[in-house]
């Protein structure tokens, strides 16, 4: 059959628009390597930006990490270091909460407490994460070294603890001895008859003085709500765990 002039001029025509079309398909960096064809253009297309981005993303991420936890000792794991001890920086302690002038260390290595003071804290966070409050009980001080919990004279100290929990069992209670119990201590009175280390070092710091780092610590023990309040005084006011330093525990106490 013969073809008309309109149907023998639409062939390449649409040999065009197809070979247009490929180019706008094909990937970036193609158009124009006439070596390459388009299934070896799409492998360099999609292998290239994938290689960069996840090194890219790995080293971004890994730099961000924050230290391990003080709770947490990886020295006996294989492989891992312990992040380094930071230096005690004086300059950065305040007054005592009573309102004294001494400074107080803050210690954030807890593997350079004094033994007595490591096993009572040890003991307390075993205690404590075992769910039962009648753990609490052997270690509750007795006489002249009875503990002091909540600032009361009850005659029984465990009844105290769950009458300051918000749950019956005093489980709320354990769980925030874990949680000031897994920042660092501050030292107070270092050398004096009334030493003692507090627990979380906050009470060592006002909290005009906390690093974001360190505001980030406050805010897993306290809500947002709870350190708007306590920046009205200036000073934290949550509770408080102390040991002195031959391993007695001295007190639980509460907000002033």
């Amino acid at each position: 059959m013969r073809q008309t002039a309109e149907q023998s001029s639409s062939k390449p025509l649409a040999g065009l628009r197809l070979a247009a079309a490929a180019l706008l398909w094909l990937p970036a960096g193609y158009v124009g390597s006439a070596s390459a064809s388009p299934a070896t253009a799409i492998q360099q297309n999609e292998s290239a930006p994938s290689q960069k981005r996840d090194t890219g993303v790995l080293q971004a991420f890994e730099g961000t990490l924050p230290p391990p936890s003080p709770m947490i000792d990886r020295s006996g794991t294989p492989g891992v270091q312990a992040a380094p001890a930071k230096p005690v920086d004086p300059s950065a302690a305040t007054a005592l909460p009573d309102g004294s002038d001494a400074p107080a260390e803050i210690i954030r290595d807890m593997s350079t407490l004094p033994a007595p003071i490591k096993r009572m804290r040890e003991q307390l966070v075993e205690a404590a994460a075992s769910g039962d409050v009648e753990r609490l009980r052997a270690l509750v001080g007795t006489g002249a070294n009875r503990t002091q919990i909540m600032g009361t004279d009850s005659d029984d100290p465990i009844d105290t603890v769950k009458g300051f929990s918000g749950d019956p069992d005093g489980q709320e209670i354990l769980a925030i001895l874990i949680d000031i119990l897994s920042t660092g201590a501050a030292r107070f009175d270092a050398g004096k008859p009334d030493e003692v280390y507090v627990w979380p070092y906050f009470t060592g710091k006002t909290l005009a003085s906390l690093t974001p780092p360190e505001r980030v610590d406050l805010l897993r023990i306290v809500t947002a709500g709870d350190l708007i309040g306590m920046e009205e005084s200036g000073n934290y006011n949550f509770y408080r765990v102390g040991i002195t330093p031959d391993g007695q525990w001295k007190f639980l106490a509460g907000g002033d």
